[in-house]
């Protein structure tokens, strides 16, 4: 018999004490997908066809390191275009080499922002070493990719020149910003050209560099009719240096209050004063961009996978954000935010809920496997309901739904590694997670199924705030425990633990809520597997 104190988090009941209005009752579910030779990569770009991604850049090493000579070095580019097909748990691969100097050095670079527009995907930008510049830059190179031909290419052992075309436009060398479509536009958002080998002891140190923001959102058309050169035409730029001065951020679709279609930039890096990320966020469309201070988004500040909900008949915009680096987190006994300056690596996932009355908040939702999540990428799940990287969730049906995958990113070993980073305290994740929404926790406990988990029982009952969950399984499994009030509403989760088959005693506390009844369920990788009642007296 397995015995132990279960480590608990809060659902930040703080937060949500405080609502005007009520957020839902959101849980994920991550189940890792074992890939033979899935390489570790983060910081890449991503796109889709016919089911499967094609896979370009990024680096294989984890968090960058501080001193220059070691910060983004050569060795750790990723040289190999990638196809990935999750359903069969295929990887095919094929060399950079014998792609002009050009397209192949910035194919090798990190931080590239990315859009797909059909089959083909638009690549902007990137840093990394440049053997012809002898010296690490931002790529000044706007790339068209055949998605579909790329693919074959790879799978086939063909030639890949034909499926990829370039040209140079200083307008696009940024690195570390957001490139997304609304309508004929493109907009490309926030970031920096950075010239230089990294220093944090700043550009006139050392080797030294050159680092300008762009503070700007630019809107242009790329001119592609497959075969002339590609073009940027209809060009602007909206400026603003005081609140656009932000890079490596989480830039999301949303569907706003008044039903206008556009773009939030959350957070990121870096405050004009000090090296903290920003909390307030930037809302855009094709009117231009406004700054919301009236909202504090104190959790996943940096890039990080992340899906966008939209619930057409309440009219509310949900986004849901996996781990990555933060400054706050939610302690998990009282439910206040912990405010590490150094901002660690976290295991947090956030909901962010716009209201109809355009209100925002954001509450803690659960938690990854791993410190993991940065420089991730969410890979939405082929239903019908996504538009413009939007699930339209009020269309999808059951307590739980499929939602899509997370593919790489950051893995930490610990939180706080920027000023102890010698290589080896992260990595490149080379894990897949499949990502299911769970809803409705109330309806989800019932029925019980019993052919997966047997006896279980919740001793004593009634209790005076502390008891035991007892139950049996009859295979090894990744079981962790909800427990919700009478309401429905989650109150209690015991993050995701491996159990062996056999009978599982876990100890779990009530004791700071209120007396009443409530529901107790074991969340296995396909959903509720027990449930049961307890009444704190």
């Amino acid at each position: 018999m397995k015995k132990f104190i279960a480590a608990l988090f809060f659902t930040a009941t703080i937060f949500i004490q405080i609502f005007a209005q009520a957020q839902p009752d959101f849980r994920m579910i991550l189940e890792e997908q074992p890939i033979p030779d899935l390489p570790g990569l983060q910081a890449y770009v991503i796109g889709e066809s016919g089911g499967k991604w094609l896979v370009i850049g990024g680096r294989q090493d984890g968090l960058h390191r501080r001193q220059p000579w070691a910060a983004f070095d050569a060795a750790g580019m990723n040289e190999k275009i990638y196809v990935l097909d999750p359903v069969s748990k295929t990887v095919w691969s094929k060399p950079i080499t014998g792609l002009p100097t050009g397209l192949a050095e910035q194919l090798k670079s990190t931080n590239m922002e990315f859009r797909q527009s059909g089959n083909t995907l638009y690549i902007v930008g990137g840093y990394a070493y440049s053997p012809t510049a002898n010296d690490h830059i931002t790529f000044p190179f706007l790339t068209a990719v055949n998605i579909s031909g790329a693919i074959s290419a790879v799978m086939n052992a063909q030639d890949l020149q034909p499926h990829f075309r370039q040209i140079e436009d200083t307008r696009v060398q940024v690195t570390g910003g957001y490139l997304d479509k609304l309508g004929e536009y493109f907009y490309l958002a926030g970031g920096q050209k950075f010239i230089g080998r990294y220093n944090p002891m700043g550009p006139n140190h050392g080797p030294g560099f050159v680092q300008e923001y762009t503070d700007e959102i630019r809107r242009f058309k790329i001119s592609d009719d497959s075969s002339s050169p590609l073009a940027l035409s209809d060009y602007s730029a909206w400026k603003d240096t005081l609140n656009l001065h932000r890079r490596d951020y989480n830039m999301v679709p949303q569907v706003f209050p008044n039903g206008n279609r556009g773009f939030t930039m959350f957070s990121g890096v870096f405050q004009h004063a000090v090296n903290l990320p920003w909390l307030n966020t930037v809302d855009l469309d094709s009117t231009g961009f406004s700054v919301n201070n009236a909202f504090n988004q104190n959790l996943n500040q940096y890039h990080t996978a992340h899906l966008a909900m939209f619930d057409a008949p309440k009219n509310q915009m949900h986004t849901i954000f996996f781990g990555g680096i933060s400054r706050f987190k939610v302690d998990d006994v009282t439910g206040f935010l912990i405010d590490d300056t150094d901002v660690p690596f976290v295991k947090t996932i956030s909901l962010v809920t716009r209201f109809s009355d355009a209100q925002m908040k954001e509450v803690k939702i659960g938690e990854m496997p791993y410190l993991m999540g940065a420089s991730a990428e969410f890979v939405p799940a082929n239903i019908p309901e996504f538009e413009n990287g939007i699930l339209h969730l009020d269309e999808t049906s059951g307590d739980t739904v499929f939602v899509g995958y997370i593919l790489g990113g950051i893995k930490s070993m610990q939180p706080n590694i920027f000023f102890i980073n010698t290589g080896v305290e992260s990595e490149a994740s080379n894990r897949l997670f499949k990502v299911s929404l769970v809803r409705n926790l109330t309806s989800s406990v019932l029925p019980i199924p019993q052919e997966n988990a047997v006896g279980l029982t919740i001793v004593p009952n009634p209790s005076r705030g502390d008891f035991q969950v007892r139950f049996k399984i009859f295979k090894s499994q990744k079981i962790s425990i909800w427990v919700s009030d009478s309401r429905g509403k989650q109150v209690l989760v015991m993050p995701e633990q491996e159990f062996q088959p056999g009978k599982h005693e876990v100890s779990l506390s009530l004791r700071y809520f209120p007396t009443g009844s409530y529901s107790v369920a074991l969340i296995g990788q396909g959903g509720v597997i027990a449930a049961a009642r307890t009444l704190k007296q």
